[in-house]
């Protein structure tokens, strides 16, 4: 995919620029599950001539023998895949992670047992979980770069 994305962690301490992405795909090892604390990962390649650490770096926890993972070291959101000399990039961590449908599932032979019919499940909206929602008072970054982050308290 050609174009200019960009992305980070939660709390803004890890920033990065990305062109010419690849494949978005969905992987449902348990290394995944476990990694993005989620029924599957979703991941995006990267082209490290065209990838850039704007601001920060992420820290890599070496997941097993041939794969190594990056998360933010401040706030903990999972960033990276690193295997041999590539480089898959988190699709949550992307400002504008609807420009990246996955395409593929692999180790979809792994996934969970009911992740198949997870949509069919009644949406829920109460009143209460709207007021609830309404009153939260986000402390993320926002989903776009930002000169100084956090911001400077008056």
């Amino acid at each position: 995919m050609e174009g200019v994305f960009t992305g980070g962690c939660q709390c803004g301490a890890v920033r990065f620029r990305a062109e010419k992405l690849g494949r978005p795909s969905i992987c449902h090892c348990r290394m995944c599950q476990k990694a993005f604390g989620g029924f599957f990962g979703a991941l995006v390649t990267a082209d490290h001539a065209h990838l850039t650490w704007t601001r920060g770096q992420p820290t890599l926890f070496r997941s097993s023998a041939k794969v190594k993972r990056g998360f933010c070291p401040k706030c903990g959101t999972p960033l990276s895949y690193h295997a041999g000399e590539g480089i898959e990039l988190a699709i949550g961590a992307f400002d504008h992670p609807e420009l990246l449908e996955p395409q593929v599932q692999v180790n979809h032979d792994k996934r969970l047992p009911w992740i198949d019919h997870l949509f069919e499940k009644p949406a829920v909206k109460t009143p209460e979980m709207e007021a609830f929602f309404a009153s939260v008072v986000s402390n993320q970054h926002p989903d776009h770069d930002t000169a100084v982050w956090p911001p400077e308290e008056d």
